[in-house]
């Protein structure tokens, strides 16, 4: 099993002109291979493979002599990440024949977005991928930069894969080590409670037992501190010395909302994980979510996306099941006493009673309870199943009890961490 450690660097000044000499090497080679791939395929049709570009680095160094700044298996690493960044888009480095131009800009099937060219500006990082150890309170990194003081919270263990050492616009330096642990992914199982979880807005989780969290709202608690140093960059100079040290006052305070909405996120995620055997959430499409323009800012401040990654990889380290619900299950609008389907339920009816039972619901308890009870289903007969072998929406049917141990049948799907 692969895992990933995050610490803190400390360079000093003559680590950091080699740090920076390295980034510069890196990020121009990215951006002359992305270039040369761009351009040969307007020539001929045809792109470069990752070979080819690492190909191209022999005689660079000897046209760019300053490219041996940095460690020569970086610069190798460069090709290999722009041949990911192109599958992950949906093509291969080759450019494959369903590319389609529209406004000489490209579109296609993917993932992830086309391969960008990099800025000094931005966030720098490279990536060795050997000869990088730890010797005690020093990360050692092979070329001209040496060892770093390395701050850890914990212990290492397991075999180096990668480490990739970077500075965030905020001017911190971190080095994120993937090790192999060498022990099997443990099996997962399904014998224990489950828990179904709502996402939402006024309280970031609901889950079916009853629990609410409250939206910690990060970005309103610094909104202030925030607009202050926004209006203190807007006046200064462009290209000054006084804007620069101004862009990194309004980094600090970006790094400072993200970093405690990650601390949010893991200690919520682990006590869900650690309490439940099964977990179930919904499927969510936040990036058609955040169209809407009068929620965009509340639902991107919240980290949905990242709080459900969080529960996927936790819950199999542990060995335990985290399975998605489809967005389009009606989980706010199904009765979860007599499965009665409402015809309408507009966002603002917090509450509202069935027709069916006259049961009285809390509309984000009832979600999250339905949520799982549809996990439960899934596992235990498949994707088609109902309960008690009617239809969801028809009133008069029992669901699944609270303490319900599904059996499995089939293969069913389970999202695992990848």
């Amino acid at each position: 099993m692969y895992k990933a450690y995050k610490f803190r660097l400390y360079p000093t000044p003559a680590q950091q002109i080699a740090l920076a000499k390295s980034f510069g090497c890196c990020r121009w080679y990215w951006n002359y291979s992305l270039n040369l791939c761009q351009e040969t395929y307007k020539a001929t049709g045809k792109g470069l493979a990752r070979g080819a570009i690492q190909g191209l680095l022999p005689s660079l160094k000897k046209e760019y002599p300053w490219l041996t700044d940095a460690y020569s298996q970086c610069l190798q690493y460069v090709a290999l990440n722009l041949s990911t960044a192109y599958k992950n888009c949906g093509m291969q480095c080759r450019f494959p024949a369903r590319i389609r131009f529209e406004q000489g800009r490209h579109f296609f099937d993917k993932r992830a977005g086309y391969p960008k060219f990099k800025s000094k500006h931005s966030r720098q990082s490279i990536t060795y991928p050997a000869n990088v150890k730890l010797e005690g309170d020093y990360l050692k990194l092979p070329g001209k930069v040496g060892s770093i003081y390395c701050q850890q919270d914990r212990k290492v263990v397991g075999k180096f894969v990668s480490t990739t050492v970077s500075q965030n616009t905020d001017g911190k330096y971190y080095a994120s080590i993937i090790v192999d642990d060498g022990k099997a992914t443990p099996p997962s199982s399904t014998e224990g409670k489950a828990v179904g979880i709502d996402l939402g807005l006024t309280h970031f989780c609901i889950t079916s037992d009853g629990s609410k969290f409250d939206n910690p709202r990060h970005t309103e608690r610094h909104a202030k501190n925030l607009a202050r140093k926004q209006q203190s960059l807007a006046r200064k100079q462009k290209s000054s010395a006084t804007r620069a040290k101004a862009k990194r006052l309004v980094a600090k305070v970006h790094s400072k909302i993200s970093r405690v909405r990650e601390d949010f996120l893991h200690k919520l995620s682990r006590k869900i994980v650690n309490e439940n055997q099964v977990v179930a959430v919904e499927n969510l499409a936040v990036k058609n979510m955040v169209k809407n323009h009068n929620l965009a800012k509340a639902i991107s401040d919240c980290g949905w996306g990242q709080f459900c990654t969080m529960l996927k990889y936790k819950a199999e380290w542990e060995g335990k099941t985290y399975i998605e619900i489809d967005r389009f299950f009606p989980s706010s609008k199904l009765c979860n006493v007599c499965l009665n389907k409402m015809d309408s339920l507009p966002l603002d009816i917090r509450a509202w009673t069935c027709d069916g039972c006259q049961t009285h619901h809390d509309r984000d308890t009832n979600a999250a309870i339905n949520i799982r009870n549809e996990a439960l289903r899934i596992l235990a007969l498949g994707t088609s199943a109902t309960a008690n072998g009617g239809n969801v929406s028809q009133p008069g049917k029992t669901s699944v009890l609270l303490d319900a141990v599904p059996i499995e049948v089939g293969n069913p799907v389970l999202f695992r961490a990848g």
